[in-house]
């Protein structure tokens, strides 16, 4: 098994702060008077203000006790927003002296910039190894340095209904966002759609994707302002994100997989990859899937049970995909198995 080296506490205490700080932060920073609409069976708040003749309407959150227990306290975190900065600064400081692995400058940047014009705040979600590599906070557990790790994409996620359904977009576009930042779109086999773009010299790419029931086709995403690649198994994967804190700056606030989900939706793509189970994509995705199996087996065995239920029960496909992965790793085919799921 995989050698577990875990955060300290004073870590970890100040990752849990950072986080809250900076989702204070992503409030006190929206203009306007908090409305709260209803869509569908779901109810979201935004905050309302006049453009000219006007009314913008600048997407919060998701309806929680926790975003209400913010929206009340508004004023005073407009009120404290420079206190804020300094305190996070700090905070990533300590994490740096902690141990913690930052966020290196070339993703930082990009993720930086996404933030700041509503990425994450619209639903977007960080999947593959760059969400594994910002689970160092979440469990508490110092990640190996070495080949799962390592990334030059980073690919962001969203679903299309609740991109069409927000009626609130990116601002300024992710085209200019990227272009800033000296990339450039790959051209698509669908003329005039973008989903990829590619930073020159640095080799960073990065990929927008979105869930398939069937075809994988080239979607809208209106609230992220891009093209997406439909993905089939990435419903499961980008269900009830939580927010991540990326080491870089004073903090970034970004929107992650669930790690339980990361873990079991990494055993159906190890078999389901086009190149073959034996690949090194395929090797890299099951030992990330062996690490925060192991990890999550000790300490949130609950969740992982029933992420791993929960994707068993989908069908025979999801749960043939899962067992072929898992006939490749004994040792986490015992882990499930012990937790009773």
């Amino acid at each position: 098994m995989i050698g577990m080296t875990p955060l300290s506490s004073i870590a970890m205490s100040a990752y849990t702060d950072l986080v809250r700080l900076l989702k204070d932060d992503a409030l006190s920073g929206v203009e306007g008077k908090p409305t709260l609409k209803e869509r569908g069976d779901k109810a979201y708040w935004y905050a309302a203000r006049r453009v000219g003749t006007e009314m913008r309407f600048i997407y919060i959150g998701e309806d929680s006790d926790e975003t209400r227990a913010r929206i009340d306290r508004i004023e005073e975190l407009r009120a404290t927003a420079k206190d804020r900065q300094a305190e996070r600064s700090r905070l990533v400081r300590l994490l740096r002296a902690e141990g913690m692995t930052p966020t290196d400058r070339a993703t930082g940047s990009i993720l930086s910039a996404m933030a700041a014009v509503g990425t994450f705040r619209l639903g977007g979600t960080i999947v593959g190894t760059n969400a594994f590599r910002l689970y160092e906070g979440e469990l508490g557990i110092r990640l190996p340095i070495g080949g799962m790790a390592n990334t030059g994409d980073i690919d962001i996620a969203q679903f299309e209904k609740l991109s069409v359904a927000l009626q609130d977009q990116v601002d300024p576009g992710l085209a200019e966002t990227f272009s800033a930042l000296k990339f450039d779109p790959l051209p698509s086999l669908d003329q005039g759609r973008t989903w990829r773009w590619a930073q020159g010299g640095s080799g960073q790419l990065v990929e927008f994707l979105t869930p398939a029931f069937g075809d994988e086709t080239i979607r809208d995403l209106p609230a992220l302002g891009v093209n997406a690649q439909g993905l089939n198994y990435l419903n499961f994967l980008i269900a009830e994100p939580i927010h991540a804190a990326a080491i870089y700056r004073s903090g970034v606030l970004v929107q992650v997989p669930r790690p339980e989900r990361y873990a079991v939706h990494k055993l159906i793509i190890a078999d389901r990859r086009r190149d073959g189970a034996g690949s090194l994509k395929s090797a890299k995705d099951r030992e990330q899937a062996a690490f925060l199996i192991e990890a999550m087996a000790e300490d949130r065995p609950d969740d992982l049970a029933r992420a791993y239920a929960t994707a068993m029960e989908v069908g025979p496909r999801w749960r043939e995909h899962i067992g072929n992965s898992l006939k490749r790793m004994p040792d986490t085919s015992g882990l499930l198995d012990s937790l009773g799921a």
